[in-house]
C-alpha cells in the first residue's frame, strides 16, 4: 500500500484536496473521468483571481501545477467499485486497474435532473442555469425567469429579481393567494400555465413557449434536483443528508461517516460554486492530512 490518499474526481474540489495532501508530500493518485458537473458553461464567474474563465481550462492549469509535485499521480479512469482493504480501501477502475491507499476523499459530484422540457438541455450552463452569481450578471438586466420546480423556486424568483425583471413560471403547479401576492409586491410576474418548450437559436434564450404565446426571456432560472455522480460513497456505506434537492453526503470537516473516508465538493454540499467547492476541497485535504498525522 504505497499510496496515502485515493482522491476520486479531479474538479475544483479534488484538485484543491489533492493540493494540501501533495504540499505535504504525501503519495497521491488522483482518478478522474473528465466529465465535471459544469464542463457545459463556457466561464466561470465570482472565483478569486479567475473570474470569467472557462472552467475546463482553469481545470487544466490546476491539474499542471498539481501533477508538478513528484508524489502525484492522476489516472484518467472511472473509479467504478470502492470497499475497504485492510487498514485502506481499495479502488477498482472501469480500464481495469485497480489501486489501494490508507486514506480516500471522495470528490465526485453530482448530476442535475433536469425537467424534460425541449430546448432546455441544449442551453443547460449557458442561458439557462442554476446560480444568478455564476451568470446572472451577463444577461445585464434583461427579462429572467424562474422555472416552479419545489417550493423552493419561490425564494429563487425574489432572488434572481436582484439581476433583473423576473417572472415566475409555475408550469401548472398551485402557489397561494399569499405567495401570490408577496411576488407582486416584489415586482415579479406569475405565470401559472404548462411551459411547452424553450426558444431561441443557438443556446440562447428568446422565449418561454406557453400555450398560444411566447414570453420574451433572456435568461432562466431554475433549481435542479441531483443525484450523485458515483455509487462509492453508497457502496462504502456513508450517511447522506436528504434535501428537497436530493441526497448529499453527510461531512463534518470532510469527514464522512465512515472512518478514513473524506468527501468535499457538490457530492457533499447542498449549495456550490467554483469557489465554494474548491474551499470545501481545501478543507477536507487538509483535514486528511492532519487524520493521517494525529490518528
Amino acid at each position: 500500500m504505497d499510496i496515502d490518499a485515493l482522491v476520486v474526481g479531479g474538479s475544483f474540489a479534488g484538485i484543491s484536496a489533492a493540493l494540501q495532501l501533495a504540499r505535504a508530500r504525501r503519495r497521491i493518485a488522483v482518478v478522474d473521468a473528465g466529465a465535471p458537473r459544469n464542463r457545459f458553461a463556457d466561464a466561470s464567474h465570482g472565483f478569486f483571481g479567475h473570474d470569467g474563465r472557462a472552467p475546463l481550462d482553469l481545470m487544466a492549469q490546476a491539474r499542471e501545477q498539481l501533477l508538478a509535485y513528484p508524489t502525484v499521480r492522476f489516472v484518467a479512469a472511472q473509479a467504478t467499485e470502492a470497499a475497504p482493504r485492510g487498514e485502506g480501501f481499495a479502488l477498482q477502475l472501469d480500464s481495469g486497474e485497480r489501486l489501494v491507499g490508507r486514506r480516500l476523499l471522495l470528490a465526485t459530484g453530482v448530476r442535475d435532473l433536469l425537467p424534460d422540457l425541449p430546448g432546455l438541455a441544449e442551453r443547460w450552463g449557458r442561458s439557462v442555469a442554476h446560480c444568478p452569481y455564476c451568470h446572472g450578471y451577463e444577461f445585464d438586466r434583461q427579462p429572467l425567469g424562474v422555472l416552479y420546480r419545489m417550493p423552493l423556486s419561490l425564494h429563487q424568483a425574489q432572488l434572481i429579481a436582484e439581476w433583473g425583471p423576473t417572472t415566475l413560471f409555475l408550469d401548472g403547479h398551485a402557489i397561494s393567494d399569499e405567495e401570490r401576492a408577496h411576488m407582486a409586491a416584489l415586482g415579479v410576474a406569475v405565470e401559472p400555465g404548462k411551459v411547452l418548450a424553450l426558444e431561441g437559436e443557438g443556446t440562447a434564450l428568446a422565449g418561454v413557449r406557453l400555450a398560444g404565446r411566447v414570453v420574451p426571456l433572456r435568461g432562466l432560472f431554475l433549481a435542479p434536483t441531483v443525484a450523485m455522480a458515483s455509487p462509492l460513497a453508497e457502496q462504502l456505506g456513508c450517511a447522506f443528508e436528504a434535501t428537497p434537492a436530493g441526497p448529499f453526503i453527510r461531512v463534518e470537516m470532510g469527514q464522512t461517516s465512515v472512518p478514513g473516508v473524506f468527501a468535499a465538493g457538490d457530492a457533499a454540499m447542498a449549495w456550490s460554486n467554483a469557489a465554494q467547492a474548491a474551499a470545501a476541497g481545501t478543507l477536507a485535504g487538509a483535514a486528511m492530512h492532519r487524520a493521517m498525522v494525529f490518528g
